[in-house]
């Protein structure tokens, strides 16, 4: 196997499974039903937003922080986020009584068997939402306007970057989280892939760009160590040793 074909494997490995899928969408359904339940015309709306909605969530077996992010839209104003948090906690420990609960400001964490649910609450606004910023204060939001960008750039780029964004965060998992994983999608986004034209040359690229500059000092190691196998992996090909080759790509990409 190639380096080439080795990533492609692993780029096509790293989607939900239908199992996977399944499970995720029967708790959905479950946690919608009993949200409008419990909460009635409390509640405007609420829906699903975040990586699982623009095909860039990554399994649990290859991401444990892997989460779908539900957004909750209160309908009535003027309190502090905390309160708006609190309501959410008081679901869920009502609901998923056996469940792990936390909170990890701005959201409520439900941890399940199968997936972790991050819970938004939220209030609408002239344009777009609002959400937490701490438990005192709120910020703006458009929680699905970053998804019509990543398709935009996604079919010009011939259905290349979803696949490099999920190697990239595997990698990203796997190195401690040198990244936040929507900022690193982002940022990779932001990116120019023109003279690139295969799954190891984009997934390449972006280790390429990566910066080190404003990194503390394990980040900065964690991206310089990606740096180096990238170049041992090209010195390798130049010098027609493939298999070499792919065992080097596997330190950056795991089997």
């Amino acid at each position: 196997m190639s380096v080439l074909s080795y990533l492609q494997d692993r780029a096509r490995n790293a989607v939900l499974s239908t199992t996977e899928e399944s499970s995720i969408n029967t708790s959905i359904a479950t946690l919608k039903t009993r949200l409008a339940s419990h909460f009635g015309s409390n509640i405007n709306e609420q829906f699903r937003f975040g990586s699982s909605t623009r095909g860039t969530i990554l399994p649990r077996v290859m991401d444990e922080h892997s989460d779908i992010d539900y957004m909750v839209v209160f309908a009535d104003g003027g309190y502090s986020p905390q309160t708006y948090l609190d309501r959410l906690r008081r679901f869920v420990e009502s609901y998923y009584s056996t469940s792990e609960i936390k909170q990890s400001s701005p959201t409520i964490v439900l941890q399940l068997n199968h997936i972790k649910f991050d819970l938004v609450p939220a209030l609408k606004a002239y344009s777009g939402y609002q959400i937490p910023d701490g438990s005192n204060n709120w910020q703006g939001t458009n929680p699905n306007d970053f998804n019509a960008t990543l398709t935009s750039k996604n079919n010009a780029e011939l259905s290349m970057i979803k696949p490099t964004i999920r190697l990239a965060k595997f990698w990203n998992a796997n190195a401690g989280y040198v990244f936040d994983s929507f900022s690193l999608e982002k940022w990779i986004v932001s990116q120019s892939f023109s003279t690139v034209i295969n799954q190891r040359d984009y997934l390449f690229r972006v280790f390429d760009n990566l910066g080190t500059n404003k990194a503390t000092q394990w980040r900065r190691e964690r991206i310089e160590r990606a740096k180096t196998i990238v170049k041992a992996v090209r010195d390798l090909e130049r010098d027609e040793y493939p298999n070499l080759a792919e065992a080097e790509v596997k330190k950056l990409i795991p089997a």
